[in-house]
């Protein structure tokens, strides 16, 4: 009989992954500013994939680093946001998502990532470490290597009951639309079978 073929892989060696241009000033591990932070190693089997990984406030840069000390690939995406530092504006580089960042591994890893500081969990489904499409990180990825404008908001499934958080209708409940381009706010009267529609920005409004 045939012996198997067997195909290994250099030891050190990388899977490629195209870098953003990364400006000098900007010091290793953390890639900061609207790219992100991404660093990457080996993948070691075909079970390897994204997952997300719950931190304490403000920590997010921090476990990124550790997690780069250790050759593990992560990316947290950021989006700038300007303080007002004395008598000038500073830019800031704050999480895309605060509390989360990213860790491509194999979930039988998971312990490495857990003991970095300032780590609360790994998202989990059903008691197991959740993987996160490829082309769902990818996506994110390419919105912030490019110059559009961008702000978080939350996942709300249209026609989802909503509550308004912010601006002159803070407080308001209705059902969310979306009309073309734009979301839509539909204030009903339920007895009567009537409505009447509003444009309103999706980050304004929660899950009621």
């Amino acid at each position: 009989m045939a012996k198997p073929t067997v195909l290994l892989q250099p030891a050190g060696s990388e899977v490629p992954l195209r870098q953003p241009h990364v400006h000098p000033s900007v010091t290793p591990p953390t890639v900061a500013g609207r790219l992100g932070s991404t660093h990457t190693h080996p993948a070691v089997s075909q079970d390897v994939a994204w997952f997300a990984v719950w931190t304490r406030s403000r920590h997010e840069s921090r476990v990124v680093g550790q997690l780069a000390d250790k050759g593990i690939e992560a990316f947290l995406p950021t989006v700038a946001r300007w303080s007002r530092w004395k008598d000038r504006r500073k830019r800031i580089d704050w999480p895309l998502f605060p509390g989360y960042c990213f860790v491509r591994i194999d979930p039988a890893d998971t312990l490495a990532v857990l003991k970095c500081t300032g780590v609360v969990k790994i998202v989990t489904a059903e008691g197991k470490p959740a993987p996160i499409p490829d082309r769902e990180i990818e996506g994110i990825r390419t919105l912030v290597m490019s110059e559009l404008s961008y702000d978080p908001c939350p996942l709300i499934k249209l026609g989802s009951v909503v509550e308004v958080v912010a601006g002159p209708l803070k407080g308001v409940t209705g059902r969310l639309v979306r009309k073309g381009s734009h979301a839509r706010l539909i204030l009903s009267v339920d007895l009567i079978g009537q409505g009447v529609s509003v444009e309103i920005d999706a980050s304004d409004v929660k899950e009621y």
